[in-house]
């Protein structure tokens, strides 16, 4: 492992199970995770908080194993009294780091339910006003641009309030075209944004689910990708194979460049991202 590795910030993302055997799996896959020595495991957060109780039952269950962990926090349908509230809970437990989002729009909610904060960069100012420097906080970004966003510019501009506002670093949507990673951070160098932004990384598992996804979220599966994943139909050996050699390499170029690190998506499965760390050679 050379001096630029040993600087370089590894983590994992996990969503928080619905069910017993879930929670179960989900245990497992940490434990064989934490065997990689991460910096920390983030835990997401449902639309609205709607999963609010099993994120805190998963954190609960980290913080126990002694494991770094940075919490989602969306602000959209919440008020600053509840928002408050879980940054002091997490506070007490020993957690400084945090992942501060607006959030999705619960489903069925109008734009009457959002409540007092509609952006993420109110959030971070929150955060900063009430709790000073304790947390370190992570944002989103957008290297294929936010899916919302009238315009790529508008979305830079985004992205420059929450930084603005106080966020220690930033976490990527996921891509597979590295060429739009890099891109992106030479416009946020031109706007003056100096934070670390690390790839989000996601394995390929299952094609349909992957294109399904990244329709809804903006993500752009190029082209030589899609057609070579739709040639193996439902080969998923095949595609989890092939996933892990284009994924690795996508991560080889990232760091190469200069990415201060990699935040992998897990999906609560361990399998593919110990074989992408192997092929790292990290």
């Amino acid at each position: 492992m050379n001096e630029q590795t040993k600087q370089q910030i590894f983590s994992f993302e996990l969503f928080p199970p619905k069910t017993e055997k879930g929670m179960e799996n989900l245990k497992t896959n940490v434990q064989q995770l934490q065997e990689l020595n991460p910096a920390f495991f983030s835990v997401t957060y449902g639309a609205g908080g709607s999963t609010q109780q099993r994120t805190f039952d998963t954190v609960d269950w980290l913080v126990e194993q002694r494991i770094d962990t940075a919490p989602h926090l969306s602000c959209i349908g919440a008020d600053e009294d509840e928002i408050l509230e879980i940054l002091a809970r997490y506070k007490a437990q020993g957690i400084n780091r945090l992942v501060a989002l607006r959030g999705d729009l619960p489903s069925g909610t109008g734009l009457g339910g959002l409540g007092e904060l509609n952006h993420a960069n109110q959030l971070v100012s929150l955060i900063r006003q009430q709790f000073g420097d304790y947390f370190h906080i992570e944002v989103a970004a957008y290297p294929e641009f936010h899916p919302q966003a009238a315009t790529p510019q508008q979305d830079l501009q985004n992205f420059k309030r929450k930084v603005e506002a106080g966020a220690s670093s930033a976490i990527t949507q996921y891509f597979y075209n590295a060429d739009a990673y890099f891109r992106f951070i030479d416009e946020c160098q031109r706007l003056a944004i100096e934070i670390p932004i690390v790839p989000g990384i996601m394995p390929i598992t299952n094609f349909a689910q992957l294109a399904r996804f990244s329709d809804s979220c903006g993500t752009e599966i190029p082209r030589w990708l899609r057609k070579r994943l739709e040639s193996y139909g439902d080969d998923l050996d095949s595609i989890r194979n092939y996933g892990i050699e284009v994924v690795s390499d996508l991560c080889q170029r990232l760091l190469a460049g200069g990415a201060p690190g990699l935040h992998f998506y897990t999906m609560n499965r361990s399998a593919q991202c110990q074989q992408i760390w192997q092929a790292l050679g990290l």
